[in-house]
């Protein structure tokens, strides 16, 4: 790789992103980190020998700058970039609900913004990382976001617009995963099960799910029927679902997340 990228803010997320970009290709040298303290870049760079720069060293020196650092804190970041960033870098933001107009009024007229939306399982190499342009950026500046989030899992193109929708569906989504397994371990426990015996039953349920649902090609209901013979366990289960409404609680829990993330665009913090 030729192009020089920056990660800003690197946390966990925005370490997650640096190794996968090492393991798939990118050369350490064309990589720099910044971090708040001075101890957590010196790990950076003893770890994967990038080089540790302030954050106006960054926006000098780098073709790409991945803002990783939290919502709250990206306006103060912006106000000390602006001075630093010509109108010819790309600007990757990852933080939720934070629309590109933000950036496009803070930085040089026609800096081009990609808004990424990925989630914590970056940190396993299993994002899903939703991929939308700005005003300025073109399908070139797509497809480097793309090379670079690939790295750390799947991507997708979406319009600005679904944003919010993707964040409530794939940024949150792995919560409500954990959510549901720890409902079914305490299940577990309910019926006499040991916790670890009922975690590793629930977990291993879930990876072969997982599994199933995205290598056959066979829609959901499908493959729930497959479960759900004629007045067996199964059935009496999702009767049970129904009757206390999951499947409406949940569709309940992703517009407030959508809601949520609309508000956070608006600056309703």
């Amino acid at each position: 790789m030729t192009q020089k990228v920056a990660v800003l803010g690197t946390g966990k997320i925005g370490e997650a992103l640096l190794s996968g970009m090492i393991r798939g290709g990118w050369a350490p040298s064309d990589l720099l980190v910044t971090a708040r303290r001075s101890e957590r870049a010196e790990q950076l760079r003893a770890r994967y020998g990038v080089e540790a720069v302030s954050n106006a060293e960054a926006a000098k020196a780098a073709d790409t700058l991945i803002l990783t650092v939290k919502p709250q804190d990206m306006g103060t970041l912006l106000t000390e970039l602006a001075p630093h960033v010509p109108a010819d870098r790309l600007i990757i933001s990852g933080a939720a609900g934070i629309p590109t107009s933000f950036f496009e009024d803070k930085l040089t007229a026609g800096t081009p913004v990609v808004r990424v939306m990925t989630n914590t399982p970056a940190l396993v190499d299993e994002a899903m990382s939703v991929i939308s342009a700005g005003t300025h950026a073109t399908g070139a500046h797509l497809t480097r976001a793309e090379e670079i989030f690939s790295g750390v899992g799947k991507t997708l193109r979406v319009p600005e617009s679904q944003q919010d929708a993707a964040t409530a569906l794939s940024g949150s989504g792995p919560a409500y995963f954990y959510f549901l397994v720890e409902a079914m371990t305490d299940a577990g426990i309910l019926l006499g099960l040991p916790r670890d015996k009922a975690h590793d039953l629930i977990v291993q349920a879930a990876i072969g799910a997982a599994v199933m649902l995205r290598d056959s090609g066979e829609h959901p209901v499908k493959l729930r029927e497959n479960v759900t013979s004629p007045a067996g366990t199964t059935i009496n289960a999702i009767r049970e679902l129904e009757n206390h409404g999951v499947r409406a609680a949940m569709i309940s829990a992703l517009e407030a997340a959508r809601d949520r993330s609309r508000e956070l665009a608006s600056g309703n913090g």
